[in-house]
């Protein structure tokens, strides 16, 4: 595949590298005194030097041999006295609209923690806003020298039939992205049960990719590794980021399929599974690193993929496999092995300089022979970027928020009535159907928060009156007052829980006159408030401000009883069609392994 990342392909720069490495041109910069982590041989090279030419690697000085014959009198020369060296990291599997910032703001916060490149799957901005969406969001990426590849969105929406969403993304739609230059896969294929039924929405989707000779990235969570996981990776499917034993992990890679490891804010994988990979003493080549969905808070606090490097290397990891597993493997499964994902003559130069292997923390980062952060900070400036109002005027809901939208009608007589109800687990994506009692006051189902059952209503928000709502409700948050938000994947539709009526009206209606977000509010007071203009799920402020937001709407729900880490990412897949076990939608309960509808009322 021709990888458009790079400050010039190689066959255009092929002959000045070719004299720069024997000195007969000097090379552009030279780092001197390195460690190199060689991810092509599994092993760390002292005392090497680099040559970079036109935004690429021009020689290696290995063995003793120095790149002094490269330096000339434009040469900017480094001394890295020791520091180690290694390719710039690449996130494989990545939802940019989970920081709750736009691209480009990304960018200034992931590149100086190594980040060089990443697979970007758009399909929150996709769910609200299509493809046009999605252009909107690359044209503030290419401001940046971040690679942000495309992994076209493949389902909108993620569950056909069950939701609404902004926009509707079919086979022709993949079709006319795999010629676009940004685009190097299809993304995570969370239909798998429609690949298992030979759907020709799924496979159609598959088709058009294998067509264009880009790979198919998975999303399988099903406890049948044997006929569905055959029959899934032999659709063409060849990734999959979504394993939570090693067992998952293990059964994926015997089929050749390439595991993504994934250490987010919310899923914290790695150590339900490394140790014991690390045990197995498996073959690791198929293994890549992910976060996923990294929120603006652990970005700035904790960092990016060398957060991830940590903690694997934390866990008993091989400090070099864990990085072959963020570099070169990585590439080398999108196609992209020639130019990234490793320090070897002719690769692009994406750099990162760390202090060790341990606490990786990054000192120098070049992303094609340019230095762009030193020392934690970005090198590179980026001004706001002038969103088109088709991305921020998305809370189109009509009339819908009113009093009673908030009455759980039934026809059931005054006392109590069994439900129905979303059993949440801390850090799980996997969800419980609870049948759980409920009070009847005057012909309406009410809340129990002694019992920690709140109601849960979710809006279209994406189709004015014309759109529809749901009631539902949801135990396992244990909070005193109404939350909001429309972060609510996939369709993000304005998600609204609750103890009282009151307080979950003024929740819904603070987002919608703000133009999305996240809300708390409890006893008619909004305690906290992050405002998500751009599609409803992104900032255009500093990811350093919308990180003090975030921290405060978790405060916000510490002081209302909810002891769940990161409960808005919880909250926030409550409408997740494609994970079992229960989910609501805006047009009701649906039950995730069988795809059908189910009633509110259980008796």
């Amino acid at each position: 595949m021709i990888n458009s990342y790079c400050k010039k392909p190689l066959w255009e720069c092929n002959g000045t590298l070719v004299r720069v490495a024997q000195g007969q041109q000097a090379a552009d910069t030279v780092i001197k005194d390195v460690r190199l982590v060689s991810v092509t041989t599994h092993e760390v090279l002292e005392r090497t030097d680099i040559a970079l030419s036109c935004g690429r690697v021009a020689y290696l000085g290995i063995d003793g041999h120095s790149a002094d014959h490269c330096i000339g009198a434009g040469t900017t020369v480094v001394d890295a006295h020791g520091l180690y060296a290694t390719p710039g990291l690449l996130d494989s599997h990545i939802h940019i609209e989970s920081s709750m910032v736009g691209p480009s703001e990304y960018a200034r916060a992931v590149v100086p923690h190594g980040t060089t490149g990443l697979y970007a799957d758009p399909h929150e901005v996709a769910n609200v806003r299509g493809l046009e969406g999605v252009r909107a969001m690359w044209a503030d990426a290419a401001r940046t020298p971040l690679k942000a590849m495309l992994t076209t969105p493949s389902c909108v929406p993620a569950v056909t039939g069950v939701e609404d969403t902004g926009a509707d993304i079919g086979a022709a739609d993949v079709a006319q992205t795999m010629a676009w230059s940004e685009t190097c896969a299809l993304g995570e294929m969370m239909n798998f049960p429609g690949v298992l039924s030979c759907e020709e929405r799924p496979l159609d989707e598959i088709r058009e990719t294998l067509r264009a000779d880009r790979v198919v990235t998975g999303h399988y969570v099903s406890a049948d590794t044997d006929r569905g996981l055959n029959a899934y990776v032999a659709s063409g499917v060849s990734s999959c980021h979504e394993s939570g034993s090693f067992d998952e992990v293990l059964a994926k890679l015997r089929l050749g399929m390439h595991a993504q490891l994934r250490q987010g804010s919310a899923w914290l994988n790695l150590p339900g599974y490394l140790p014991r990979l690390i045990e197995s003493g498996v073959d690791t080549r198929l293994c890549m690193l992910c976060t996923d969905d990294s929120h603006p808070h652990t970005i700035v606090g904790d960092g990016h993929m060398d957060r991830v490097l940590r903690t694997a290397v934390g866990l008993g990891l091989d400090p070099v496999t864990a990085v072959q597993m963020a570099t070169t493997n990585t590439a080398t499964y999108f196609g992209v092995g020639r130019d990234m994902g490793a320090v070897v003559p002719g690769a692009c130069a994406d750099i990162v300089l760390w202090d060790d292997l341990k606490d990786f923390r990054a000192r120098m980062v070049w992303i094609d022979g340019e230095l762009v952060a030193q020392d934690g900070r970005a090198l590179f400036e980026v001004g706001p970027f002038a969103w088109p109002m088709f991305m921020t005027n998305t809370m189109e809901l009509g009339d819908l928020l009113t009093p009673e939208a908030f009455q759980f009608a039934c026809d059931r007589p005054d006392g109590h009535c069994m439900v129905h109800a979303i059993e949440v687990n801390a850090g799980d994506t996997i969800t419980r159907d609870a049948i759980v009692e409920v009070p009847v006051h005057d012909g309406l189902l009410q809340a129990d928060p002694a019992h920690d059952i709140l109601k849960l209503c979710v809006f279209d928000r994406h189709h004015g009156g014309a759109g529809t709502y749901s009631h539902g409700f949801a135990t396992g948050f244990g909070v005193h007052g109404a939350l909001a938000q429309t972060v609510s994947h996939d369709a993000h539709n304005l998600l609204v829980m609750g103890d009282n009526d009151a307080d979950m009206l003024l929740a819904a209606r603070t987002l919608e006159a703000c133009g999305g977000g996240e809300v708390a509010v409890q006893e008619g007071r909004v305690l906290a408030l992050v405002e998500l203009p751009v599609c409803g799920l992104m900032s255009d402020k500093p990811v350093e401000v919308v990180s003090d937001e975030v921290s405060r709407i978790e405060e916000a729900w510490r002081q209302m009883g909810c002891r769940l880490p990161s409960p808005f990412m919880t909250m926030g897949v409550m409408s997740l069609a494609c994970v079992p076990v229960l989910r609501q939608t805006n047009r009701g309960y649906v039950n995730c392994t069988t795809f059908e509808t189910e009633p509110l009322i259980a008796d």
